[in-house]
């Protein structure tokens, strides 16, 4: 069980929590609410590949991004936002200064600016000694993003409705290749997209093993934006590829860390590539009751 004893400060007061990625090992698009937002059912993968985020708690009740993303304001940024909504629903009197060392790719399908949001609420509700509960956390969460009730949840998870809805199944073992084509794609642009199948007929939980999935954003993201469909061809020469989530990332499974070795070691000189590991649990799941 995860304590703030496994995050020990440095000399200058900071402690360091991992925000790990999301893989959708499929992500199929069942229908769509009269308010336009799209009916969902994927599973989330969490694997290890993670951006740091750097805490220091302050006295003073001022909340601060020390090293802000070029063209991010606070009002902005996901993880500021995250500390001060925090802040304002219990009271707290404390505050913090933020530092984030970014690995996940922005705009990757990844969950990265979700999964530092959820890393913030997740500490401080340990650091500042709120006691929140999960549930509570994640009804906080909801109101940053769409992923970030996911990993405060914590889990490998089969996910329905726009989100909001998930239940834990067993994750993939093994590691994945993750590959990152330099492209940005805007999630409301592929749903917004009358080409976007939105009719998929929804699964049955228990038979998730048992059928044929897909990714039905990666049609239209391709064709928008060939060069991820490059990417999946070139992946796809070793272990059947797909995207993850609305792109750009796309990413295959091997059973041993040494095969999914051996593919990164043959990346071409303009691909940029990483191993993951599967993981069953956020590594701060237990940081909320």
């Amino acid at each position: 069980m995860a304590t703030l004893n496994d995050f020990p400060p440095d000399a200058a007061g900071w402690r360091a929590f991992p925000a790990p990625a999301k893989l959708n090992l499929f992500l199929h698009v069942i229908g769509r609410r009269d308010d336009g937002y799209h009916l969902l059912e994927s599973v989330f993968q969490l694997i290890d590949l993670a951006d740091t985020i750097r805490l220091r708690l302050r006295d003073d009740g001022e909340i601060v991004r020390v090293d802000p993303l070029p063209g991010v304001s606070p009002e902005t940024d996901l993880t500021v936002r995250a500390a001060r909504l925090l802040q304002r629903e219990t009271g707290c009197s404390f505050g913090v200064d933020i530092a984030v060392d970014k690995h996940l790719p922005m705009g990757g399908g990844v969950g990265g600016g979700s999964s530092d949001a959820a890393t913030v609420l997740l500490a401080l509700n340990r650091l500042w000694r709120l006691d929140l509960s999960r549930e509570r956390l994640m009804q906080l969460g909801a109101s940053l993003g769409a992923d970030v009730p996911f990993f405060i949840f914590g889990e490998t998870a089969f996910v329905e409705g726009i989100g909001e809805r998930m239940t834990p199944v067993p994750g993939a073992a093994g590691h994945f290749v993750v590959l990152h084509p330099p492209v940005h794609v805007p999630t409301p642009e592929i749903f917004c997209d009358l080409g976007l199948t939105r009719d998929t007929p929804p699964l049955n939980m228990r038979d998730l093993n048992a059928v044929t999935t897909r990714n039905d954003l990666q049609v239209v993201a391709v064709r928008k934006h060939p060069l991820i469909g490059q990417y999946i061809a070139w992946l796809g020469r070793f272990s059947p590829a797909r995207m993850t989530g609305s792109g750009s990332c796309v990413f295959a499974h091997f059973a041993s860390q040494a095969g999914a070795d051996a593919v990164v070691s043959q990346l071409p000189r303009n691909m940029t590539g990483w191993v993951a590991k599967a993981a069953d649990r956020h590594p701060l799941k237990e940081f909320a009751g």
